[in-house]
């Protein structure tokens, strides 16, 4: 099991419930609004922690009751949460509003998280050169992110990007730090200045050619209710996704990168393992509510998974217990 560092984000989220978004000058009733620890850097450490991962987080939270009750909980998470920093901002939070079909639509205030600078990466320095695999998103600086790699790399540890929010571009010194590229269909498409698309014809020929010629080799694309794209090391695959009730999409993709984070091998050896892993990870987590209390562990998907694993052929009747 991987030793995982995530620079990221830590939100508080405001979960609003309705029936359907609204249109410009609409006033609508919710039909329940819910507060919870979110935000995607905090979504991905406890699905890494939650796989057996030892898992440090670096962040920033505001000088808030907030912020304290955050690294309580990632604490209890089994989190090192040394290297999160408090700022004078609030803490950082997100406006979520989920539909009546399991879709949502986030508004983010990034509060502490933008705020996380270059010095408090040097600071957590010694930790994230022990790292096998460093995780980041872009709710925190993108010199921060860059500072994070650039340490991880020259150590020898593996980066992981999670390009999210959606950007049209990415600084060129942050694409040649970065080993994975993890987007949804939506965020691969704006890199590559394409319309979003499921087709994978589509994918391979442009928007992942485009991708390449930015410098992004190694792409992992997921497709929502189509599956798993990846091209890695010159190999390319559509892997399935496991259909379940939709109840609440929000940490579905953290739930996915996390657990890449906690069991991908250096060499990449057991991607597809790891792919099919990561989205029965991620198919739990929509079938429940919330971000973080949907996030399900290694016991949840051990008997399932290996069921899989049996039918796909990587198993006989007496493969070893995952």
């Amino acid at each position: 099991m991987n030793k995982v560092v995530v620079i990221g984000s830590l939100n508080i989220d405001l979960i609003t419930k309705i029936v359907r978004l609204p249109v410009q000058g609409e006033t609508m009733s919710v039909r329940e609004q819910v507060t919870s620890f979110g935000g995607k850097g905090a979504n991905q450490a406890v699905a890494a922690a939650r796989q057996g991962s030892e898992v440090t987080f670096v962040g920033a939270v505001g000088n808030d009751e907030n912020g304290d009750a955050f690294k309580k909980l990632l604490r209890q998470e089994n989190i090192n949460t040394d290297y999160i920093v408090s700022k004078q901002q609030s803490t950082g939070s997100a406006v979520i509003l989920l539909e009546e079909n399991g879709h949502n639509t986030i508004l983010v205030n990034g509060g502490a998280n933008a705020r996380l600078d270059v010095a408090d990466i040097q600071n957590a320095k010694q930790v994230i050169e022990k790292a096998d695999i460093v995780v980041a998103q872009l709710e925190v600086p993108s010199e921060t992110v860059i500072e994070a790699f650039k340490i991880a790399k020259n150590a020898g540890a593996m980066t992981v990007l999670n390009p999210a929010p959606v950007r049209k571009q990415l600084d060129q010194e942050l694409i040649n730090y970065t080993d994975l590229i993890v987007p949804n269909e939506t965020e691969a498409a704006a890199l590559a200045k394409e319309n979003p698309t499921t087709e994978v014809a589509v994918i391979e020929k442009t928007i992942y050619h485009k991708l390449q010629g930015q410098g992004l080799e190694n792409v992992i694309i997921t497709l929502g209710d189509k599956g798993v794209y990846y091209k890695v090391l010159n190999k390319s695959q559509l892997l399935p996704i496991f259909k379940v009730q939709t109840l609440d999409t929000t940490a579905a993709g953290d739930t996915f990168i996390g657990t890449i984070a906690a069991n991908l091998h250096a060499d990449y050896a057991n991607l597809e393992e790891t792919l099919l892993r990561s989205s029965l990870a991620s198919s739990i987590a929509v079938s429940r509510a919330g971000a973080i209390a949907s996030i399900p562990n290694s016991k949840d998907i051990e008997e399932q998974f290996k069921k899989i694993m049996i039918i796909r052929g990587y198993y006989d009747d007496k493969a070893r217990s995952f």
